[in-house]
């Protein structure tokens, strides 16, 4: 008798099981078909070059919202997660130690330097492109890029191009301002990565009304994350011609990093390998500190390297992957890949990202997810992938004003577009400074400062409040500057803060 019952109610459990595996089947198939029919809506308001484009877009999103609904729970096992294998991470050192290429400039013909260019300012206060804000002796970011490259070019007699991977919010106004290098020594090419329709977080259907970036669908449409430059690079034709011309390697990175410049060691480890064990993908990863714990970092994973991210990680496990000790490096974005790896992953469909789904809430109060891939995320696609350990100098990002402190000032000197570390620095790191909300947009930083500070031997700042500081400041040790609610504290020109808080109506304590 309990034996019957037992498989009777095992029966049961199993039937409901299949019945809820195919009722969940069947919601998806309608959650597609009912995106279908809107894309296609949604490509029926334009016609020409316009829809073509449009339509090539859809079929990556498509393909992206496919994948969205198939995933289930975090994408990695932990328990599979192992430590790369000593050599799959190699130490910047050791490959400098090689020395530069047999031929540096026949290397450097192979070379592409791609920027990430689809990022706007807003969230330093400014308008448009985020590579035009003015960095440094009035340079901006894509200035200081098309010294360095020109530099290159000029110095080993050599044709490196720059391609800019532009988004909607910054091509128009990056076209505009590439007229100024004309007559530079450095051919400027773009592409514009995709533009997907934002999707209500209720119904997951597209927000967008018709394919225009006007009125009511302003804030329908966005860029899908830096991972999308495999197709999009691709589909532009441009992967195909710069093919044509000899070219093998693309270096990759944020524009907005100032320590991503072209390095020749690494190029060099590139080009040397033997044809069968060809390196196509290198990540430059740096050793984390405690600023940067939330930063991906390189796992072996089913045989091959992988891109952990904070957000693929099951939360019990949280606290461990920001653990220092445990995960020791994170990736810098830095990326260095083969241009016929990346054609032949595009043509068979092979080029697999972990899918991030960025929630955000738009102006008018609704809800919206956005389905975004990651660059790095692809390093598992790629064979004889590596990573390397390379010194912090060559991730040196401006976020925000408090980065841009930084790089504005006396700790760094500026030759041919390329930031260093003054040698009369005495500590290899760069100063912890956290700049409060008076500061955040760059307008208003600018007027705080009447020169920028001497920092060589400053350790920490914190500013908070209503602060201005006059000329020839000099900062030195830990220095904390907070101005109470109606206060005002402007620090006369001058003067020398050495370990000292500062706070009310200038009340100076030795820390």
């Amino acid at each position: 008798m309990f034996v019957f019952l037992y498989h009777t109610l095992y029966l049961c459990k199993g039937d409901a099981e299949r019945g809820m595996a195919q009722f969940e089947e069947m919601m998806r198939q309608q959650l597609e078909s009912s995106m279908h029919s809107e894309l296609e809506k949604l490509l029926d308001t334009t016609t020409g070059p316009e829809k073509e484009v449009s339509r090539k877009d859809f079929e990556g999103f498509s393909n992206l919202f496919h994948r969205f609904l198939q995933v289930k729970g975090p994408s990695v096992e932990w328990i599979k997660i192992r430590r790369p294998p000593e050599d799959s991470i190699q130490p910047y050192d050791k490959i400098a130690a090689r020395g530069l290429p047999n031929n540096v400039a026949e290397s450097l013909n192979k070379l592409v330097v791609v920027k990430l260019n689809g990022g706007l300012g807003t969230s330093m206060g400014c308008k448009g492109p985020k590579s035009l804000i003015s960095v440094r002796n009035e340079n901006t970011f894509l200035d200081l890029t098309v010294q360095q490259i020109e530099h290159l070019n000029k110095t080993y007699n050599t044709d490196v191009p720059l391609v800019l991977m532009n988004s909607f919010n910054t091509d128009e106004d990056t076209k505009k301002i590439l007229q100024k290098y004309k007559h530079h020594r450095v051919k400027i090419h773009t592409f514009n990565q995709s533009r997907y329709p934002r999707i209500n977080k209720e119904s997951l259907l597209p927000v967008a009304t018709d394919l225009s970036m006007k009125g009511p669908n302003a804030e329908a449409w966005y860029p899908p994350g830096h991972g999308d430059i495999y197709a999009s690079f691709y589909n532009s034709g441009l992967l195909d011609q710069l093919i044509a011309q000899g070219r093998e390697y693309i270096f990759v990175s944020n524009i907005d990093n100032l320590g991503a410049t072209v390095d020749l060691h690494i190029l060099r480890q590139l080009v040397s390998q033997p044809n069968g064990k060809r390196c196509e993908f290198i990540m430059e990863v740096t050793d984390k500190t405690r600023a940067d714990v939330k930063g991906g970092t390189l796992i072996q994973y089913d045989g091959k390297l992988r891109l952990l991210e904070i957000a693929q990680v099951p939360k019990a496990h949280v606290d461990e992957f920001k653990s220092v000790s445990k995960f020791k490096i994170f990736n810098t974005n830095n990326l260095w890949i083969s241009l016929a790896a990346i054609k032949r992953l595009q043509e068979q469909s092979m080029m697999d990202m972990e899918i991030i789904v960025n929630p955000k809430t738009l102006d008018g109060g609704l809800n919206i997810i956005q389905l975004e891939t990651a660059v790095g995320a692809a390093i598992k696609s790629f064979d004889n992938a590596l990573g390397i350990n390379v010194p912090r100098s060559r991730f040196l990002p401006v976020k925000t004003t408090s980065d841009l402190l930084l790089v504005m000032s006396n700790l760094y000197s500026l030759d041919a577009g390329s930031l260093t570390m003054s040698p009369k620095r005495e500590f290899p790191t760069t100063p912890h400074v956290k700049l409060g909300c008076s500061f955040t947009k760059v307008q208003e930083y600018l007027t705080r400062f009447e020169s920028i500070p001497d920092m060589l031997e400053l350790d920490h700042l914190t500013v908070s409040g209503d602060v201005t500081f006059g000329k020839n400041v000099s900062l030195k040790g830990t220095v904390i500057i907070i101005a109470n609610h109606g206060d005002r504290i402007d620090i006369p020109a001058g003067s020398m803060l050495e370990n000292k808080i500062v706070s009310g109506n200038l009340r100076i304590m030795d820390h």
